[in-house]
Formats: C-alpha cells, sequence, structure tokens
C-alpha cells in the first residue's frame, strides 16, 4: 500500500508542473506511434533543454514513452500508467474511506455521481 502511494505522489508530482501537465496533454492527442520531440517544442514553443528537462521527468515518472527512429526520440503516453493513476485517485471513492459503517452517511459521496 505504502509503495503504491509513493508511486502516485510521484506521478502527480511530475503532473504537478504546468510545463509537464502541457507536454503530457499533448503527447497524449499526438499519433500512436509517439509525438516527435521538435513537434512538441514547437507545439509549445520551449527550448529544446527545458523540454528535454521535463520529458526525463514524465519518463521517469513512467507517464511518457520514448522510442527513438533514426535521430528521432518519439514520446507516448503510457495510457496504461494513466488510467491506473485515476483509477488508484477513485478506487475509494464512494466505500467512506476507512470509517466503520456504521459511520458511514447514508447518503453517496459526490464522487459517485450521484446528486
Amino acid at each position: 500500500m505504502i509503495r503504491r502511494v509513493e508511486q502516485a505522489a510521484e506521478q502527480l508530482k511530475a503532473l504537478g508542473h504546468p510545463v509537464r501537465l502541457s507536454i503530457l496533454r499533448s503527447v497524449v492527442q499526438g499519433p500512436e506511434a509517439g509525438t516527435p520531440a521538435g513537434e512538441i517544442q514547437t507545439r509549445l514553443d520551449i527550448p529544446a533543454s527545458t523540454l528535454s528537462h521535463h520529458l526525463a521527468s514524465l519518463s521517469e515518472a513512467g507517464l511518457v514513452v520514448v522510442a527513438r527512429e533514426g535521430t528521432t526520440l518519439r514520446y507516448r503516453a503510457d495510457f496504461g500508467v494513466l488510467h491506473a493513476l485515476t483509477e488508484y485517485l477513485w478506487q475509494d471513492c464512494c466505500s467512506g474511506g476507512s470509517e466503520s459503517k456504521s459511520s458511514l452517511k447514508s447518503e453517496p459521496s459526490p464522487c459517485c455521481g450521484r446528486d
């Protein structure tokens, strides 16, 4: 359990920077084969060194996967990791967390999709 908390914290930390979040959004919208680093740089209008630093952070967190194609580096989102992260955030939403059943409200939590 603690390992999963640490992993999620690292992934959310990587997403906690506006440039990295913009990079990930760009990659998610890109082709299945991956988005070339130069295309991400052009789209976001940031220096290559800045892009490289932020892509490394996203890669270390496991959120993006890089593939070399000749001299081109292509980045694609690891949708399995992204899905697992969002599932982790939602998994206890309607269960009431660690509270005992007797202390749970009779009304479902707003996160259950019910008002």
